[in-house]
């Protein structure tokens, strides 16, 4: 019997173009990006509001000379203790006024007193001597006598009424005098612990002076954070798109023993999905608006709000990433450090609870 051996061998060589399909849509994208990337500059009303800005920081806030002198005055004490002065004064004038009745020295020495015992005498003495002289004994000592009594009788009433007057009047002025001298202490304590408290104050007001000195430099760093920074977020928002479809599309070229094809319809499927991954999230962060107002709430209790876009003239009605990511976190992603929203995944927990209700 012959034997034999035969082989074989096939190469296959190909050149695959997978998205050639799909060049016509990607083409027509990326033209209008490139059209767009001649629009990312700032326009001619965000120039002008921006220079606006400028020039209103050039000028400085017109009133830092105020708060820095109102700073000034209340690290002075604010004139706590400008009175202090009069209010010592009004306690030396009442001790100099009531002293004497406060020690005592007042008691018998009431000139109204020695003028009153004076009177009763010469009345005493008028009366008793009458008498007498008629009787034909004035001056005898039964005459001496009756007219002593009589004066002491009359007297001793009146000394001792002036006498607890007197001693009231002491007693008074006693605690006049201790009541002047707390009232003193006490105005004088309140008006240190103001000036300490406006001090205090001075302080705070210190800060609010050295951010109105500050104003126009911090102003015009925010003016040029916004130059530079309008023109970049516009940039970056065409990147998030551009970039996923310029790595969309490649060619292979080598040997190999199979060949493995994509039809149309599965590119453009694929094609579509990478572009939407980025399109259905829409710039929603906080920090990217200016004029928010609330406008309303969704069946879930999100909020709803008004606002514009950073230097933007038009109003929008939308949501907040930062609150749609508390409830929906994984409807909201992250773009070149700001947040994005899918608004659909964000509202279907809202749209369940209207078609329920």
């Amino acid at each position: 019997m012959m034997g034999g051996q035969s082989s074989s061998t096939q190469t296959q060589q190909s050149q695959t173009t997978p998205w050639t399909a799909a060049q016509p849509m990607l083409q027509g994208i990326l033209s209008q990006l490139n059209t767009g990337l001649g629009n990312t500059g700032l326009t001619s009303a965000e120039t002008g509001a921006l220079n606006t800005l400028q020039s209103n920081a050039a000028l400085g806030n017109p009133y830092a000379g105020q708060i820095g002198g109102y700073a000034q005055s209340l690290f002075g004490g604010g004139g706590a203790n400008a009175q202090a002065g009069n209010v010592r004064d009004n306690l030396t004038t009442l001790r100099s006024q009531i002293t004497p009745y406060a020690n005592g020295s007042m008691i018998g020495n009431n000139p109204a007193l020695a003028a009153q015992l004076a009177q009763i005498q010469a009345d005493v003495g008028n009366s008793v001597n009458s008498q007498f002289a008629a009787a034909g004994r004035d001056l005898s000592g039964a005459n001496q006598m009756a007219y002593g009594r009589g004066v002491a009788a009359a007297e001793a009433p009146v000394i001792a009424a002036q006498y607890n007057q007197d001693v009231n009047n002491q007693i008074n002025a006693a605690n006049a005098l201790y009541n002047g001298g707390n009232t003193t202490a006490n105005t004088l304590s309140g008006m240190q612990q103001n000036y300490l408290a406006n001090q205090g104050q001075g302080v705070t007001a210190a800060q609010s002076a050295l951010d109105a000195q500050n104003y126009g430099a911090n102003a015009t760093l925010a003016e040029e954070a916004q130059r530079r920074g309008i023109p970049v977020q516009a940039l970056s928002l065409l990147a998030q798109i551009g970039v996923p479809i310029g790595q969309l599309g490649q060619q292979s070229n080598g040997t190999s023993n199979t060949t493995q094809e994509m039809s149309g319809a599965d590119q453009f499927a694929k094609l579509a999905g990478g572009i939407g991954s980025i399109l259905k999230f829409t710039p929603s962060d906080m920090r990217l608006k200016e004029d928010v107002a609330p406008v309303g709430q969704l069946f879930d209790g999100t909020p709803v709000y008004g606002y514009r876009y950073k230097g933007a003239p038009a109003y929008h009605i939308g949501l907040m990433a930062q609150d749609v990511e508390r409830s929906a976190p994984h409807a909201v992603i992250e773009i070149n450090g700001y947040k994005a929203v899918d608004y659909r995944a964000a509202t279907e927990a809202s749209r369940k609870i209207g078609e329920v209700g």
